[in-house]
C-alpha cells in the first residue's frame, strides 16, 4: 500500500508526466468514502492508524520548501497534482489550499498544470465545485454506469447515486476530464456496460475522457486487466464520434 508525505515526488505519472504530489489526507493512514477493490492505497480498514489531515497551513509550508528546492535544481514539473492517501476533496481546507497551490504554481512553475484526481463525491458542493473548476485539469471518476456496479467496484461508504454525480458533473459544462478504471470481469461489467457508460459520456461532453487499467498491487486479488488494444477497440464508437480519449494500459 502506498503512503505519502503532504508533497511528494516528482513521480513520472503515465497520465500526467513529472508530477508532483500533493497529499492532503494523512501521512501514514488513508482517509477516503470509497473503498475501491483497485485502490493502490489498500482497503480502509487497514488505514486507520493516522486520522490527521494537514492544514492549509501545512501545505503552504511544505509546497513552498519542495517548490523552491525543485527550481534551485532545475527540476521540470508538468503537474502539481492532488492525489495521496484518499479523496482529497475530504479535507476541509480543500477550497483554501487549491488556492494557495494556484499561487505558488504561479510563482515558482507557471507552466506547470494544476490536477485533481477526485472520485467528484463532493463536486455537489459549491466551494468544492469552485475550486475544481478554478485547475487546469479536474480529473473526476465515473466507474460505472449503475450504482449496483459502483458498489461492487469502489463500495462507497453512505448514500452513492450515479446519477446525482452525473447531475453535479454536469455543473463543468464539459470543462472537465472524465476518468474510469476499466476491469475485466462479468460481475462488474454486467449488462450493456460499455453502452450504457458510453451514453454518460455523450451526456456530460467532457473535454477528455481518461480509459485506464490496473498497472500496481490492488488489495483484491486476481483482477484482470485490459490491454490498450481491447480498451480502444470497446470506446471506438465515441473515438469515432470525434471524443478525445485517452487510453493507458
Amino acid at each position: 500500500m502506498m503512503r505519502e508525505e503532504t508533497v511528494f515526488g516528482p513521480i513520472f505519472s503515465r497520465r500526467l508526466g513529472s508530477s508532483l504530489g500533493i497529499n492532503l489526507l494523512p501521512q501514514h493512514g488513508k482517509v477516503c468514502n470509497f473503498d475501491c477493490i483497485y485502490c493502490e492505497c489498500g482497503w480502509n480498514k487497514d488505514g486507520l492508524g493516522d486520522r490527521s489531515l494537514p492544514t492549509a497551513a501545512d501545505v503552504r509550508k511544505a509546497l513552498s520548501a519542495k517548490l523552491e528546492a525543485c527550481a534551485a535544481a532545475d527540476t521540470h514539473i508538468d503537474s502539481i497534482t492532488f492525489s495521496g492517501d484518499g479523496e482529497p476533496t475530504l479535507n476541509p481546507d480543500f477550497p483554501e489550499i487549491v488556492d494557495i497551490t494556484l499561487e505558488l504554481r504561479d510563482r515558482y512553475c507557471p507552466s506547470a498544470k494544476v490536477s485533481v484526481l477526485s472520485n467528484a463525491t463532493m463536486a455537489y458542493k459549491d466551494d468544492v465545485f469552485r475550486a475544481l473548476s478554478s485547475v487546469d485539469n479536474p480529473i473526476l471518476k465515473l466507474d460505472a454506469p449503475t450504482d449496483a456496479q459502483v458498489a461492487l467496484i469502489n463500495r462507497p461508504t453512505g448514500k452513492y447515486s450515479v446519477e446525482e454525480v452525473v447531475r453535479s458533473l454536469e455543473r463543468f459544462n464539459g470543462n472537465f476530464v472524465l476518468q474510469t478504471m476499466f476491469l475485466k470481469a462479468p460481475e462488474f461489467q454486467s449488462g450493456d456496460w460499455v453502452s450504457e457508460w458510453m451514453n454518460i459520456v455523450r451526456r456530460l461532453k467532457p473535454r477528455e475522457a481518461m480509459v485506464y487499467t490496473i498497472d500496481r498491487a490492488t488489495p483484491m486479488a486476481g483482477l484482470e486487466k485490459y490491454t490498450v488494444e481491447e480498451m480502444r477497440a470497446l470506446v471506438q464508437p465515441l473515438i469515432d464520434e470525434g471524443y478525445t480519449i485517452q487510453i493507458k494500459g
